[in-house]
């Protein structure tokens, strides 16, 4: 980690690894010997092809994507997806479940309304989101056209440790925030989404992981752009697509590869969560929100019992070179988001500090 690189705890947009960047500078101007860069090249041409059909490959070699599943890159992030989803879906009967347990998950509920009858088969609002429903806990209606949920909340700082149970309902996943951090199941989801600005790319793109049986069932409001099986039948370029944020994809999936995959980024991620759970459990000081058996391992949310000592926190972290450790304005108090890049480094030092700045209060 260059020292003259701040230590960035940003939620979104997040750290990138230092090698892909120079990567990306170096291929910058003249990618391999093409005399432009890959904002310039055309998504059509041979060079962009091979790059677009490569990055496609490792993320399916990566997350062993099934070929009963299609991946899709679409423009506008996952909140576009909060639209698309009950546009691709909710036409078979006209109803869908969600669970709410965090801010992202309500937004996309609310959106999903304007579509078709929401049931909130559950909910953690009653405790502020810190917690996980249990899977008893959760009401499946058997009429739903699918199930959506977030596994990962990055206001609050929780995290679903398991997949629901929806018993036939096809399973939808918002995993924004903790894609590729572990290996997964992909052919239990109708559905995976993800805006990739956490763990996989710059800001620009989601990607949709999508069940080949649920395309082509899109409401007949459907803008083409959103169509599921518009994108799929156009291999993701029905239009021009974000293809440097695709390109910058490819260079993350060769960097995960280095990393060991993905069981690889789950040690990595497992370890530096731990430190900084540590350092808050064994805390006077700091203390975690977040119920601990949903804690989650992207987004690590704690507080001191003052918010002026919050703020002189958030303040010297800062002049010591910690950045975006300002808790989300919905929950205040400080949030460190760890994800796929941050290097163990970076969590070891903000772990040390904050052990520093107890001791000198």
């Amino acid at each position: 980690m260059s020292s003259e690189r701040k230590i960035n705890f940003s939620a979104g947009p997040s750290v990138l690894p230092l090698s892909v960047l120079r990567q990306a500078a170096d291929e910058m101007v003249n990618f391999r010997g093409t005399g432009m860069s890959v904002m310039e090249i055309s998504h059509r041409s041979k060079a962009y092809i091979s790059i677009f059909e490569e990055t496609v490959a490792d993320l399916k070699r990566l997350m062993k994507v099934p070929d009963s599943h299609e991946i899709l890159f679409t423009h506008g992030g996952a909140t576009l997806q909060f639209s698309a989803i009950p546009m691709n879906l909710i036409g078979k009967t006209g109803k869908a479940d969600y669970a709410v347990t965090g801010s992202f998950s309500g937004l996309a509920m609310k959106e999903a309304k304007k579509y078709g009858d929401i049931n909130v088969a559950c909910s953690s609002e009653d405790r502020n989101h810190t917690y996980i429903p249990a899977q008893e806990d959760i009401k499946v209606s058997s009429d739903a056209s699918y199930f959506h949920y977030c596994a990962n909340n990055t206001i609050f700082g929780t995290e679903w440790k398991y997949i629901p149970e929806t018993g036939g309902v096809p399973l939808v996943c918002d995993m924004s925030s903790n894609i590729m951090s572990f290996p997964i199941d992909v052919s239990k989801f109708g559905v995976i989404y993800a805006g990739v600005q956490k763990n996989m790319a710059p800001a620009g793109m989601a990607v949709v992981i999508i069940d080949k049986t649920l395309l082509g069932g899109e409401l007949p409001l459907t803008p083409k752009l959103l169509s599921y099986k518009v994108t799929a039948d156009a291999d993701s370029m029905h239009n021009t697509p974000p293809c440097y944020v695709i390109y910058m994809l490819g260079l993350m999936m060769k960097w995960m590869d280095e990393q060991g995959g993905l069981e690889g980024m789950q040690k990595i991620k497992s370890e530096k969560a731990k430190v900084l759970y540590d350092t808050i459990d064994e805390s006077e000081l700091f203390v975690g929100p977040a119920e601990k058996a949903s804690r989650s391992d992207m987004n690590v949310t704690f507080r001191t019992s003052d918010e002026e000592l919050d703020a002189k926190f958030i303040k010297a972290a800062t002049a010591a070179g910690f950045e975006n450790l300002k808790g989300h304005r919905l929950v205040g108090g400080m949030r460190a988001s760890i994800y796929n890049a941050m290097p163990f480094e970076g969590v070891e030092k903000l772990a040390a500090f904050m052990r520093e700045f107890e001791k000198n209060r």
